[in-house]
């Protein structure tokens, strides 16, 4: 099993910053891609950006140049640096890590609970 914890989010003016955190915990050997999704209000829940193992990053087109994604391997961490907010990136940021579980590449995601971000326009 592994543990996902956020941390950070909040209330922002539009233009402003907000930094996120997630550790991640317990059998954390196998993490493949760590990295943040979110979810608006009656919409479905999309990816906003993601980091693997080797380094890899993949983002949403919408916060492209805004956020910026980073990883800490050996603590089992990844923030996400979210610049120039906007009212539509208002949602709730769930921490995402997919977790290689055996040698023939089966994975398993987990999740954390979600820590909510607000822009005010």
């Amino acid at each position: 099993q592994v543990q996902v914890v956020e941390f950070g989010g909040g209330l922002v003016q539009a233009g402003g910053s907000l930094r996120l955190s997630c550790e991640a915990s317990g059998k954390t050997s196998g993490i493949n891609t760590i990295g943040w999704y979110r979810q608006a209000p009656g919409k479905q829940r999309e990816l906003v950006a993601v980091v693997t193992s080797g380094g890899s990053t993949n983002y949403a087109d919408v916060v492209k140049g805004r956020f910026a994604i980073s990883r800490d391997g050996a603590r089992n961490t990844v923030s996400l640096q979210m610049n120039s907010l906007k009212p539509e990136d208002t949602a709730v940021y769930y921490c995402y890590v997919k977790v290689i579980v055996n040698i023939e590449g089966a994975s398993r995601d987990f999740w954390g609970r979600g820590t909510q971000v607000t822009v005010s326009s």
